[in-house]
């Protein structure tokens, strides 16, 4: 008997892991399960690693490099020092203070205009590998043969639409292990540190800080080196990518009035003042001047490589299990995503990563794998394709109770006891339900009298009862139920009203022939949106109604039983509804500012971030119409805040920004 510890990864989730274990008879002892994390959070974009290694020769080739020419065939010239004024001009203007709102898309063009101007100075400077990507795979293979990784069943073969991918070359049952690549064929943080980039590694905070940034570095540093072990991996990459810092402008434009926007701007933004900060460091620094990169780091060549590794990278153990680091697999990412299961692990005894069949597949047929639980949102933005039957899409929308009104201390200690912030930002989901069992609680406790929150608070049942505020089947009151709907009803058909083109629009866009890739995405992403929303709001309508029936009709609230805790719980699997229990004795003074407004105040702000787009006043009459709605109803009153940060989902962590 052999001891198995999983620690499980997946989208949302960086940076963090559970861990269970189990013993059982396996080759496997010691295994983390780690799910494609082909995404950085805005401000991280870019990972890296490189080790030293055998140079190219053993592949029998010589590393083709060419320089690209300008087109009138010489590359361009510019003198350092206007190089450098450019460079300080960006990155003054990517380090100043965020945008006021309705500023941003003004300040991305701002950006966009300085970049320009920089590439097309540096036109014909970048390094490129001569010959098709196609043309590489080959090498790929031999490599990952050579090395270690198992190659037996599968083939690098062209699937239209999809790109690239893996083909099976027998029939491959469903968790038959196909595939497994060695640690030292890995891209790592730590294989940088033992790189030429090591001592500047070692003296600069923002390396140290980023591993996503180090990476992105350390790809760019091996890939100028002709005897680079990973030679044949970064052949095989990709010469440009899908996503956003590849679009036009009048792509990016298409995503105005969406969600996604802010995080596309942000992503802009960041890889500008990241490739300003190391050109004027790899410039000036004594450690980082010696990078090969002194003589060539342009814009397009430091784009190319965070895209590499936002689109590409995951999260290994370290050697000893301790801890996670970043890591780029080679040939493993060449899987495309479906729905499914993570079916990826690390084999610590083996010190390799594993990937086991999601399901059956036919001798020819594509291999996928399942990238985690993303929305189309970060599908777009981080890995640069949309998924059509994205079962786990979602909105973001940021919630909190105000501070001013009178029943704040009450509602904060009521969903302090169930787990959950009275200021967080909350996902609308394109099944059913549109809303999650914690969205379900806050909104209950937003929407709560004073009476009610006492009943949640006092008395010896008043823990037992948090149990019940993510549950559906157990309604605070009718009233309340009716208040929370009509809020969530109306709020969304508001927020459809804030996108300039209708569902019927973007799908007769849709259907031009000569849409361009990145346009097509743009209006895929802004649709699906548009459909959540009108989800939600038809789920709304319809609970509304349903709840307003029961009043009318002086139906009895559901009772739920003390002695069965296991029934107040949802069954989806993102339903659970985390508890820390804060008793108040009954006769124990809750402090409530007396002086405040009589207000039930809630602070709303949608992941679109429509003053983004300059539509500050379109916002406000948002959040008025939703006060009138509540207001008639004896309920609520909002305010809205703008707040451009609102931009992670319920599973997201906060990310650094350099």
């Amino acid at each position: 008997m052999r001891h198995k510890v999983r620690v499980g990864f997946s989208a949302g989730s960086e940076g963090t892991a559970a861990v269970t274990s189990e013993a059982r008879s396996s080759k496997l002892s010691r295994v983390c399960c780690i799910g494609r994390c082909r995404m950085a959070p805005s401000g991280h974009e870019g990972l890296w690693t490189v080790k030293p290694g055998c140079p190219s020769s053993i592949m029998g080739k010589k590393s083709r490099v060419k320089t690209q020419k300008s087109g009138s065939g010489a590359m361009a010239v510019v003198s350092p020092k206007e190089m450098m004024s450019l460079i300080a001009e960006l990155l003054q203007k990517c380090s100043s203070a965020a945008a006021s709102a309705g500023k941003e898309w003004e300040e991305y063009l701002q950006i966009r205009g300085l970049v320009e101007r920089i590439r097309k100075k540096q036109k014909g400077m970048s390094i490129v590998f001569e010959g098709s990507r196609e043309e590489h795979f080959p090498d790929l293979m031999s490599w990952a043969k050579e090395n270690g990784a198992s190659c037996e069943c599968f083939t690098v073969a062209n699937f239209g639409k999809e790109g690239y991918g893996l083909r099976a070359t027998r029939d491959i049952k469903a968790e038959e292990l196909f595939l497994w690549i060695p640690r030292k064929m890995l891209m790592t943080v730590e294989s940088a540190q033992n790189s030429i980039l090591g001592p500047l590694y070692s003296q600069d905070r923002i390396l140290q800080a980023m591993g996503n940034v180090t990476l992105a570095l350390h790809l760019l540093c091996e890939r100028a080196n002709p005897a680079s072990f990973w030679l044949p991996y970064i052949r095989s990459l990709p010469q440009e990518y899908d996503i956003p810092l590849y679009y036009q402008q009048e792509d990016v434009q298409l995503l105005l009035g969406t969600q996604a926007v802010q995080d596309v701007l942000s992503q802009y933004k960041n890889t500008a003042r990241q490739y300003a900060y190391f050109y004027k460091l790899v410039q000036t620094h004594p450690t980082a001047s010696k990078l090969p990169l002194k003589d060539c780091f342009t814009f397009d060549d430091y784009r190319w490589a965070v895209s590499s590794v936002m689109t590409r990278q995951n999260q290994i153990p370290t050697e000893d299990g301790s801890r996670v680091t970043l890591a780029l697999i080679p040939l493993w990412d060449m899987c495309n995503h479906t729905n499914g299961l993570i079916t990826t692990g690390y084999n610590l005894e083996d010190d390799r990563c594993e990937c086991v069949a999601l399901q059956d597949c036919k001798e020819n047929e594509q291999i996928y794998i399942f990238y985690g639980t993303r929305s189309n949102a970060e599908f777009v933005i981080h890995n640069g394709f949309f998924f059509q039957d994205n079962a786990h899409d979602r909105v973001k929308i940021k919630l909190g109770v105000s501070k001013s009104e009178r029943l704040y201390a009450m509602k904060a200690e009521v969903l302090a006891r169930a787990g959950i912030p009275a200021s967080y930002v909350f996902a609308l989901h394109c099944n059913e339900p549109p809303i999650s069992a914690q969205l379900l609680a806050f909104l209950r406790v937003f929407c709560m009298t004073e009476d009610e929150l006492k009943y949640y608070l006092l008395g010896e049942r008043a823990i037992n009862k948090i149990f019940t505020l993510g549950n559906s089947e157990f309604p605070v009151s009718w009233e309340n139920e009716i208040k929370l709907w009509t809020f969530l009803e109306t709020r969304a058909a508001l927020l459809l009203k804030t996108y300039k083109t209708t569902s019927e629009e973007d799908r007769s866009m849709l259907e031009k022939p000569d849409l361009s890739l990145h346009s097509r995405m743009a209006i895929q992403l802004r649709l699906a949106e548009k459909q959540i929303l009108e989800k939600a709001l038809a789920c709304g309508r319809a609970k509304r109604l349903y709840f307003q029936k029961n009043l009318e009709e002086g139906a009895s609230l559901p009772c739920y039983e003390e002695s069965d805790i296991a029934l107040l719980e949802n069954t989806e699997a993102d339903a659970k509804l985390p508890v820390i229990l804060r008793k108040v004795e009954e006769g124990q003074e809750i402090q409530v500012d007396e002086d405040s407004p009589l207000l039930n105040g809630m602070k709303v702000v949608y992941g679109t971030n429509a003053e983004a787009n300059g539509e500050r006043d379109q916002d406000d009459n948002v959040s008025t119409d939703v006060n009138s709605a509540l207001a008639s109803m004896g309920g609520s009153s909002q305010r809205e805040e703008a707040n451009p940060s609102a931009s992670r989902t319920e599973d997201e962590p906060k990310e650094n920004t350099v």
